[in-house]
This record gives C-alpha cells, sequence and structure tokens, in this order.
C-alpha cells in the first residue's frame, strides 16, 4: 500500500487555463442520474443529513450542480484555478435556491485554509467524481475526519477504460486499438492513472493505510459496481446519455486525459501529426472499421464502461 500511498501527484488540471476547462467540460460526460441517486439514497438510508455537500476536484463543478439541488448548501473545491474559472462561470443553485461556492482548495485541506473556511464537522457529504486516484490519500482521511459530521458520507466514484460492445463488427480490434493507448503513453502514465483501471480496488481506506483512523465506520463500508455482472446496475447507467458516438467525438475525449496532456506538453511539435498518440488509436479505429465495410465518415463506436461507487461513513 505504501507505493500508492506515496505516488506522484498529478499536474496536469491544477494548471489548466479557463479556456481548457471550458472544453473539459464540454466534452467530458456527467455521469447518470441513477449513480447520483445510489449515494443520495445510501447517504440518507444510513442516517446523512443534507446541509452541506463538499464535492472535492470539482473540475468544472458537474457533479457539484447536479447533487446541489439536494442539499442546502453546496461548496466545489479543485486546485486548478482554471477549472474553478469555469465553475464559476457555469454557476449552479442548492435545494434553497443559494448559490454555489466554487473555491480554490485540494483535497489535502478540504478547504479549511480558505476565507470563510470550511469548518470542522460542518459537511454531511463529502464527494470525489473521478479524481480520487489523485489524492493524498492518507492527508484526505485525515481532513475529511475532522470535516465530516458525524453520520456523514465521503463517496467516491470513478470509471474503468472503454470497453467495445461486442455486438460491433470487429470488436476485438476495436478494442485492441483502445487498449493501445497504454503502451503508446506508457512514459506518461503514473501509478495514480492505473488505479481506475482496477475500479479503485486499490485504494487506501481508512481502515487499510498505515495508521488506521477509527473515526470511519468500516462495517457499513459499500462498494458499488456497473457493468461487471450486476444486472441492477449495467454499464449504459453510470454515464449519461448514449453509450457510443463517433470518432470525432472520442479523439476530443482521449485528448482530455491527464497521459495525453503530458504527451502533448511534451512533444508540442508532434500535437496533431501523425504520431500523436491520439491520431493513432484514430486511426486504428478507422482501419478496423473499413476493415468490415464501414463507410468513411459514417465510423461510430459503440461501448461502455465500468464503473464504481465507494462510500464510506463516519462513525456517530
Amino acid at each position: 500500500m505504501a507505493t500508492i500511498e506515496s505516488q506522484h501527484r498529478d499536474k496536469t488540471f491544477r494548471i489548466y487555463d479557463a479556456k481548457q476547462g471550458q472544453n473539459y467540460h464540454e466534452v467530458r460526460r456527467n455521469y447518470h442520474s441513477t449513480v447520483y441517486q445510489s449515494i443520495l439514497d445510501h447517504h440518507e438510508a444510513t442516517g446523512g443529513q443534507f446541509g452541506t455537500i463538499l464535492d472535492v476536484g470539482c473540475g468544472p463543478g458537474t457533479a457539484t450542480r447536479s447533487l446541489a439541488p439536494h442539499f442546502t448548501t453546496a461548496i466545489g473545491i479543485d486546485p486548478g484555478e482554471g477549472m474553478i474559472s469555469t465553475a464559476r462561470s457555469l454557476g449552479g443553485t442548492t435545494s434553497t435556491e443559494a448559490s454555489i461556492r466554487f473555491d480554490t482548495s485540494s483535497a489535502e485541506t478540504l478547504g479549511s485554509e480558505l476565507l470563510p473556511p470550511v469548518e470542522e464537522s460542518s459537511v454531511d457529504l463529502i464527494s470525489a467524481a473521478t479524481c480520487a486516484h489523485w489524492f493524498d490519500m492518507p492527508d484526505f482521511w485525515r481532513q475529511a475526519a475532522k470535516t465530516l459530521k458525524p453520520g456523514g458520507t465521503v463517496a467516491i466514484w470513478a470509471s474503468s477504460s472503454l470497453r467495445t460492445h461486442p455486438s460491433m463488427p470487429n470488436a476485438a480490434k476495436l478494442q485492441a486499438a483502445i487498449d493501445s493507448h497504454e503502451e503508446l503513453l506508457k512514459d506518461y502514465y503514473v501509478p495514480a492513472n492505473l488505479l481506475t483501471r482496477d475500479l479503485y480496488r486499490e485504494l487506501p481506506l481508512p481502515w487499510t493505510m498505515n495508521g488506521p483512523l477509527e473515526q470511519f465506520d468500516e462495517q457499513s463500508f459499500a462498494r458499488l459496481e456497473w457493468g461487471t455482472g450486476d444486472e441492477a446496475r449495467p454499464s449504459d447507467e453510470f454515464f449519461a446519455g448514449p453509450q457510443g458516438g463517433t470518432l470525432d467525438m472520442l479523439e476530443k475525449v482521449l485528448g482530455t486525459g491527464s497521459p495525453v496532456v503530458a504527451w502533448r506538453k511534451a512533444n508540442p511539435s508532434l500535437v496533431a501529426t501523425e504520431k500523436d498518440p491520439v491520431n493513432l488509436i484514430i486511426q486504428r479505429l478507422r482501419d478496423a472499421l473499413h476493415e468490415v465495410g464501414i463507410e468513411p465518415g459514417k465510423e461510430f463506436l459503440k461501448g461502455g464502461v465500468q464503473g464504481v461507487v465507494i462510500l464510506v461513513k463516519k462513525k456517530v
């Protein structure tokens, strides 16, 4: 566990400017309503209240805006000023029509340094959508133990990489093209990138890290999965919208991934050339589709993801 706890932390999204933050918002899909509902249902069923939500690593505020209408107060924090600038421009309101507060802060401090600060024992739900793999988890859990109210919930979720739908023609070759992402960008992967691939099974929890925290209740721990064989939570109910799209859209999505951003920063003269890893993947996908008679301009990839929601309760 020490390797994961001491992993390199991402700097990619921290240095996004407002334009990059806006592009991220436009390209990345929101989560399905069933993901949000599963979090809210578990939180309520285990005694959680609906006063304040703190969304950590909020990016442009997608999850914050989706959950805020269920709470009296909503705060979104992110270490990237460009992300927070985008989130503020998009706004959002709570159940009392109060504006969401977006501010620059980290998962390790949870807004305790802000003015006004996020005070101890003031938050009912801490949420973290597709970002916990970048946290210093021991520091996060220690601060979460201070920030949460007794009986509060931490909800962490993420998805794995795209899986081609088996009904697609040439599905095996299409999947091989998608899987080549890791090989093409291996020098730009850090350990955190691999945590989502395994659906956070190795993510440190309060009772698995060195120096376990007694404030959290291991007995009430819940792990919910989508697309892993549980018919109640199919893969097409993790992200909102159609489960597939054009290769042009996939190209845009791949371009927002941290290994790609890091590669392009290190190789500016090769961006958008035939050596750009995203272009290589997209071309392999085009070739696989053309092999089975799909006409140029009509390429469409149907697929889905596996997803996970982790729910941890603070003891009353």
